[in-house]
C-alpha cells in the first residue's frame, strides 16, 4: 500500500511542523527529569533535552488511528483504542505527563481535521482507501482458502 505509506508519512512531517515549535516554545521539562525515576526506556540525553508538552507520539498515534479508522470503519474501535493507547503508553513509561499525552491528542485531532479538507490530502487519501479496500478483498480471499489448506497438512 504504497500510497497509505506516502500519506502517513506526509502526515508524520504536517504533525512535527506544529508541535516541534510547541515544544520548543513550552519546554516543559520531562518526567524522568525533574523526578529521577524508573522509565520503560534508557532515558536518552536527547529525550531529556527536549520538551515533553505536547506528546509528539500521542498526536502521531491519534492521527493515524484516526486516518485508519476511517479507512477501516469496522476496525474503528480497535484502531482507535490502540491510537490512544500509543499516546498512554509515553505517560505509564514515564517519559511525558498525562497533560502532554491529551494535548498531543488535540494536535493530532487538529491536523487532521485541517488536512481533511485539503484537496491534496482528499486526493491521496481516496487512491489509498482504494489500495487498503484491494489488500483487504485479496487477504480475504487467501484466508477463505485456509480451511481446505489446512485439512490437507500431514500434521
Amino acid at each position: 500500500m504504497p500510497t497509505l505509506t506516502l500519506l502517513m508519512g506526509k502526515m508524520l512531517g504536517d504533525l512535527e511542523m506544529i508541535q516541534t515549535p510547541a515544544k520548543k516554545g513550552y519546554f516543559r521539562k520531562r518526567p524522568f527529569v525533574v523526578e529521577p525515576l524508573p522509565t520503560c526506556i534508557a532515558p536518552e540525553t536527547w529525550l531529556a533535552a527536549s520538551g515533553s508538552y505536547p506528546s509528539g507520539h500521542s498526536a502521531l498515534g491519534w492521527a493515524w488511528g484516526l486516518v485508519l479508522a476511517e479507512l477501516a470503519p469496522d476496525r474503528a474501535d480497535a484502531i482507535l483504542r490502540r491510537g490512544l493507547a500509543y499516546g498512554e503508553s509515553r505517560a505509564v513509561c514515564g517519559v511525558h505527563y498525562p497533560s502532554d499525552v491529551e494535548a498531543g491528542r488535540i494536535v493530532g485531532a487538529t491536523i487532521v481535521t485541517r488536512l481533511k479538507a485539503d484537496p491534496a490530502f482528499q486526493a491521496d487519501f481516496a487512491k489509498a482507501k482504494e489500495e487498503f479496500d484491494a489488500a483487504r478483498a485479496a487477504a480475504t480471499e487467501a484466508t477463505a482458502a485456509c480451511p481446505a489448506s489446512l485439512a490437507r497438512q500431514p500434521w
